[in-house]
Formats: C-alpha cells, structure tokens, sequence
C-alpha cells in the first residue's frame, strides 16, 4: 500500500471517529490527541522495560504488542494532524528524513 493510501485511510478513520462520538477533530485537537498518544507510546515502554509498578506488568509478547499499537497511534495522529494543520506529510518527511544532505 502506497503512503498516500495509507494517509487516506487514517483521515477517513478520523472522520468515523469524528461522527461516531459527535466530536471535531481541529487543529487543536489533533495536536492534544498527538501529545495523549506520545504519552501513551511512552507508558508502554516503559511497562515493556519492566520500568513501571509491578501490577501493569504483562507478559513480554503482550507488552510488545501494546508498544507497538501506541506507535501506531502516534502515528496516526501524526498524520492526523498534519491533514488538519494542510501540511504535506510525505513531502515533509521526503525532504527532512529522505532527501536530506545534511544530518
């Protein structure tokens, strides 16, 4: 799947979301949303790491898994908000990550 579809499908799953609970995802919000998930990625590492009090441990595949699906948030809320900030994502990250010359 190309980058562009997958940017698609991650707005449109937005709007559901939108829709479904009556809610309007701004530039405000997306940028809030953005910060809860970054927090969220960060509460799942260190409960993967064994950093975090004993009865939110999980088994190491189960931790795993809950790591990856709160980065896969951030993510998505990452393009999210990029599509409500009217910011090309892919051609962002082709000329800060890809393209560039300079580290």
């Amino acid at each position: 799947m190309e980058f562009k579809e997958i940017q698609k499908k991650i707005v449109e799953r937005a709007k559901d979301y939108e829709e479904r609970y009556n809610l309007v995802i701004d530039e405000n919000t997306a940028i809030i949303k953005l910060y809860e998930e970054v927090g969220e990625f960060a509460e799942a590492v260190l409960t993967h790491r064994k950093k975090s009090r004993p009865e939110k441990l999980l088994p190491p595949e189960e931790s795993k898994n809950k790591v990856s699906e709160e980065l896969a948030d951030v993510i998505g809320m990452a393009v999210v908000t990029a599509d409500r900030l009217g910011i090309d994502i892919e051609k962002a990250l082709q000329n800060k990550w890809i393209n560039r010359k300079n580290g």
